[in-house]
């Protein structure tokens, strides 16, 4: 049971209303149920240990995994008795602890969770503006399961490039057109072999010298 055995009437009506809001809201989702005021209608846990959040939320799947618990607090709950009697306890428990606080004591619960070491998954705040209440997410916890590094593999060898089948067909087609434009070749010229080209004579330039005028 709660350190907080008798909260203000009015405190208790507002803390009674978040409940059920949040309960309908989780219903979308989870198979949810609530344990409002002094109501203990869905535990956490076996015999003497057993534990009675604000709401508990269980997968909607076969196995109904518990995936969520939740704790709204008010202005008068956000002390150190409170966080050590119930936040450190849910806190332990393997699903995500979500805790509801006024958007006042924001500072005060944080405060509290970090000197008792008390690691909380969500920390929402919530405010009345006239019949609504208005949620904030606050804090979120960035703490990610740890995964095995997955095994290295050996680096593959490269594969062989594929070996050309029709390599030797292709060659020996090649060389039988070669072969027939030779022949063609050949036959044009008469059957004779072409004449090598005359080598192409140097002309050199003679540079004319003027003659001797005759004597008279």
């Amino acid at each position: 049971m709660s350190p907080i055995l008798v909260r203000p009437v009015r405190e208790q009506l507002e803390h009674d209303r978040i409940i059920r809001l949040l309960h309908g809201k989780s219903r979308r989702k989870y198979d949810a149920a609530m344990n409002p005021g002094a109501e203990q209608n869905i535990p956490v846990g076996t015999g003497a240990s057993a534990l009675y959040p604000d709401l508990v939320l269980h997968s909607s799947e076969r196995g109904r995994r518990l995936e969520v618990i939740v704790e709204v607090e008010t202005g008068e709950s956000v002390n150190h008795l409170e966080a050590l009697a119930e936040w450190a306890h849910y806190s332990k428990i393997r699903a995500a602890f979500h805790l509801y606080v006024p958007a006042g004591m924001v500072d005060v619960a944080r405060r509290l969770c970090e000197d008792n070491r008390i690691p909380v998954t969500e920390v929402w705040s919530y405010h009345s503006v006239g019949d609504d209440v208005r949620f904030a997410l606050i804090h979120r916890s960035k703490e990610a399961p740890v995964l095995a590094p997955a095994p290295r593999r050996a680096a593959a060898s490269p594969e062989p490039e594929p070996k050309d089948k029709t390599a030797p067909a292709k060659r020996a087609a090649a060389k039988r057109v070669e072969a027939k434009g030779s022949e063609g070749k050949s036959k044009r010229s008469g059957g004779r072999p072409a004449k090598p080209a005359a080598p192409r004579r140097k002309v050199v330039a003679v540079k004319k010298t003027a003659r001797p005028a005759k004597r008279k």
